[in-house]
């Protein structure tokens, strides 16, 4: 097998990007807004959860390629900085909006209890609770989001640093095992998929307990394999071809737009971050856009922040007495739709770099004044 690694990797941000945004719209229309009825005519909207399988084997596939060396050769401590390097791209953020979260709850209290004396307690246990609020400290809420969630799209963060705990030990047998081992552990992984597509009658919005891991961490290693096969050269170079990417595009849309097996739907994922990452023609000029490219920088805090943007709206619906939104028409949910929609990327700009990237920034230094007073006092 090469052991070069790839030039810098292309095309992967703005498909997070791309994956992102599908996820914000199925939960906004499909899930939040049902007078939209997007399924009257497309299916794209309410397979939105899809995006999600993307995001584990997108991580799978760049974290192996961020680290494959790292864990192949003998460094002393990588197994801690790799932990470390991943609380601060992660925990900025997501505590930073479990704050505004819980900041936004106590406040509805207290405007309560101005208008009607009453004030309600945090419960102890159920969604938003004080147990929730310490099993999102500790990223554990993905076990079990339907009592342990409060921002409810971080289950998926929490079950993917989950995995994060055994990639480190899972890598160097990957990277040295031969090419026949993988094909078979690749099949173990689709086999595991489809057994995941049986239990369920193939339905993969799963992120309410056990399944979330069987669905994450099959996925997370398929990523890694497909990087270790691309990096090895392993790969034909017909992917580098556009017909190849646009006809997987289209397969995909097309699936997708009839409402389609999610399995076949999930099983495309693998060769189309393939066709997208060995891609430098025009399909890559098309991806690699300024708009894409920038909606994949934010993607992390489009994800997180799309959530309370929904809680908050709730919130005010509430007040105006629309405790359903079934009442309300299709041009208002439009409307309120498409507030919602620019607040959340408006969020994330900001977020992005004033939260998420300043948080990691800092968390790397402390992380590292660490490690040195840590190392010098032996």
């Amino acid at each position: 097998m090469r052991t070069e690694q790839p030039d810098q990797l292309q095309s992967l941000t703005p498909l997070r990007g791309i994956a992102a945004l599908w996820v914000v719209l199925y939960h906004y229309t499909a899930q939040y807004l049902p007078a939209l009825h997007a399924d009257r005519f497309t299916h794209l909207v309410d397979k939105g959860y899809l995006a999600v399988d993307l995001f584990f084997m997108l991580s799978g596939f760049v974290l192996t390629h961020v680290y494959w060396r790292v864990f192949t050769e003998p460094v002393r401590g990588s197994y801690g900085r790799f932990l470390l390097a991943r609380i601060a791209r992660l925990y900025p953020l997501h505590l930073f909006v479990l704050s505004l979260f819980l900041a936004t709850a106590l406040a509805s209290r207290a405007v309560e209890y101005a208008t009607t004396g009453t004030f309600e307690s945090l419960s102890l246990e159920g969604a938003r609770s004080l147990t929730a609020l310490a099993a999102n400290i500790f990223m554990l809420q993905g076990l079990k989001a339907s009592e342990l969630s409060w921002n409810y799209p971080a289950w998926s963060i929490s079950v993917e640093f989950i995995a994060y705990l055994g990639f480190p030990l899972a890598l160097p047998w990957i990277w040295r095992a031969r090419r026949t081992v993988k094909v078979v552990l690749a099949l173990m992984l689709v086999a595991a998929l489809v057994w995941v597509a049986g239990l369920t009658d193939d339905d993969f919005d799963q992120w309410d307990g056990p399944l979330t891991l069987l669905r994450c961490v099959p996925e997370f290693l398929i990523g890694s394999l497909l990087y270790a096969a691309f990096a090895g050269r392993s790969w034909s170079s017909v992917f580098r071809r556009d017909a190849i990417l646009f006809a997987l595009v289209a397969a995909l849309v097309l699936l997708l737009h009839r409402g389609t097996s999610d399995l076949l739907v999930i099983l495309l994922f693998p060769p189309l971050i393939l066709a997208a990452v060995a891609n430098k023609g025009r399909a890559a000029a098309l991806l690699n856009t300024a708009p894409l490219v920038w909606l994949g920088e934010v993607s992390y805090s489009l994800y997180l922040f799309h959530g309370l943007v929904q809680f908050v709206t709730t919130q005010l619906l509430d007040a105006a007495g629309h405790d359903s939104r079934d009442d309300l028409s299709t041009a208002a949910s439009f409307g309120i739709m498409t507030v919602m929609l620019v607040a959340s990327l408006l969020c994330a700009r900001y977020a992005h770099h004033g939260v998420e990237k300043a948080g990691r920034r800092r968390l790397r230094l402390l992380f590292g004044a660490w490690q040195a007073a840590r190392f010098a006092g032996r």
